[in-house]
């Protein structure tokens, strides 16, 4: 046998393998399309950045990794809820290593038990919440295990430019590169190409593998309806809801509108129950059991409803109130149709609506609270969240903002337990910390601009999504509002003009007054840039040419 023989047949075996663990363990007949694949790198000792949508299994990624390699598997996920879903499953499975979450709903005892379970050596899986790794303690003991893979689950929670961006995140390369760097996996449901490079560089992975898939959901039939005042928008919400068949999600953008809907949905006999963070745990709990087992027909909800759901039989999505960005929009309209039958997901607005969007994002930080933080921080090193909140009294909430701005500006390291500050002067800090935060404005603003794009658009809903996370759907999808009216295909043809765009999708370019930036989509007449200091930007591909507002810096990798 040829060498070359040889390299395919171990590739062959490999394969095999991988296929044979998770059919044998948990019972999967076949892996979707590229996570065994990402799995082999992982195998290989690569990095792996997973952008694939929820439900697809990216789980599957470190179970059957971390089976195949033995060790310690370190799971990072946010959600304490999502943690025993998740060690539950495992308990489930065969001949699978134990599984742990290690957090606060566990008594000291009980954690402590876990961590001896763990340093004893043998294989399991240890899920862990990100604030957790910012303790020295906890870090300490993780360089005392065997650690083989390193999984970051929700991983756009690290990207500043992301929508759901959470300070805690930040600290996980540090803890990576303590463990000695093993196989990293930071997987994500909604990673726009932007988000994807930060990922990559907070975590210090290692030139990561990219396996984006799946974002096409050709089964979800997507709508927009218009209203021109606030009582015809909620009146045709409620109609609507009471017209579909089935199980559904209703997101708000208040706790009080969440309230409101489930209150009038149940006057209407439809069981619905609302849920926010305004409510206890034990509540919220109640409600996602409720939901579970079909005993609330109707969850009304923020956005603090979604993330960990493992319902596959959710047969729409409605939106009561527009999102603030496409990614959140898309990931909350990926809770439907996880069995692969129909679905439908609508957004109702009102033009107004995007002017408040735009309101929300923009209230900037104070810089006297930054100085203040960064100088008693500086004043005595080594201080606690929790103490330097009893030092300026500033709630321990409030600050995590503020210490997320100043680690953005670079002026600020270590963990919420032991903070460190630049050798710069208060004052200065504050400075820089303000400059960041405008930044992710003039962002978070860009991001709603593409939101009304979104809503007001005659071309093909689908494309138009598609074409935001970086995949090209040749032909409008015949499964949306658009394409039903007839819009989409004249709209496809009105811009179908023939020649190959010099700036395809993910080159980065640089613009005279925007600075550097990445092709987020092309079409025939016009292409979206996310620039780094200035947000998403559509121009015209003929004032491009003409004036040559962009010069190609890489083509696309």
């Amino acid at each position: 046998m040829s060498p070359t023989n040889k390299a395919s047949s171990s590739d062959e075996d490999r394969m095999s393998h991988i296929n044979d663990v998770a059919r044998r363990s948990f019972g999967w007949g076949e892996l979707r399309p590229g996570l065994a694949e990402a799995i082999e790198v992982l195998l290989d000792d690569g990095d792996v950045l997973a952008v694939m949508p929820t439900g697809y299994g990216k789980s599957s990624l470190y179970q059957v990794t971390g089976i195949i390699l033995g060790g310690i598997t370190i799971v990072v996920s946010p959600l304490i809820s999502l943690q025993e879903d998740q060690v539950r499953a495992l308990s489930k499975a065969t001949d699978v290593p134990r599984a742990f979450a290690i957090n606060s709903s566990a008594s000291q005892r009980e954690r402590e038990r876990d961590w001896e379970a763990l340093e004893t050596g043998e294989p399991a899986f240890a899920f862990l919440a990100p604030e957790q790794l910012a303790n020295p303690e906890v870090r300490d003991r993780l360089r005392g295990l065997q650690v083989s893979l390193f999984a970051v689950d929700e991983a756009h929670c690290v990207s500043s430019w992301g929508h759901d961006f959470r300070p805690d995140y930040l600290v996980l390369g540090d803890v990576i590169e303590d463990l000695g760097h093993p196989p990293v996996v930071a997987m994500t449901a909604t990673g726009a190409p932007p988000v994807r490079v930060e990922i990559g560089e907070r975590l210090g992975m290692r030139r990561p593998q990219l396996f984006a898939t799946g974002f096409d959901r050709p089964n979800l039939r997507f709508e927009v309806r218009r209203h021109e005042d606030d009582t015809q928008k909620r009146a045709a919400v409620i109609d609507q809801v009471r017209e579909l068949a089935g199980s559904g999600l209703v997101y708000t953008a208040t706790r009080k509108d969440a309230d409101l809907y489930a209150e009038r949905l149940a006057g209407h006999s439809i069981p619905a129950a609302a849920y926010h963070a305004g409510l206890s745990a034990a509540e919220r709990e109640d409600v996602y059991e409720r939901f579970m087992d079909d005993s609330a027909r109707v969850v009304t909800a923020t956005s603090a409803f979604g993330m960990g759901i493992d319902k596959h039989s959710v047969r729409f999505v409605v939106h009561a109130s527009v999102t603030d960005s496409i990614d959140s929009y898309y990931q909350e309209a990926g809770r439907a149709g996880r069995d692969a039958e129909a679905a439908l997901i609508t957004l109702h607005y009102r033009p107004e609506d995007f002017a408040l969007t735009k309101f929300f994002s923009g209230g900037g930080p104070n810089e006297g609270e930054l100085a203040k933080v960064f100088g008693a921080i500086r004043e005595t090193p080594g201080l606690s969240r929790q103490q330097v909140s009893e030092k300026t009294g500033i709630s321990v909430r409030s600050l995590g903002r503020l210490l997320g701005l100043l680690r953005d500006a670079h002026v600020l390291n270590g963990s919420d337990d032991e903070l460190h500050g630049a050798d710069v002067p208060p004052g200065h800090a504050a400075k820089r910390a303000a400059a960041a935060a405008t930044t992710r404005q003039r962002i978070e603003h860009s991001r709603a601009q593409l939101m009304q794009e979104y809503a007001e658009t005659a071309m093909c809903r689908r494309q138009f999504l598609l074409g935001y996370f970086g995949e090209e759907l040749l032909k409008p999808c015949g499964n949306c509002d658009t394409c039903s009216s007839g819009s989409a295909y004249r709209w496809a043809d009105a811009h179908d003009t023939p020649g190959e765009t010099p700036f395809p999708v993910a080159a980065r370019v640089t613009h005279g007054a925007w600075g550097v930036g990445v092709v987020m989509h092309t079409e025939a007449d016009r292409l979206t840039v996310f620039f780094d200091d200035a947000g998403y930007k559509v121009l015209s591909l003929k004032a491009v040419r003409d004036y040559g507002l962009l010069e190609l810096l890489r083509p696309a990798a």
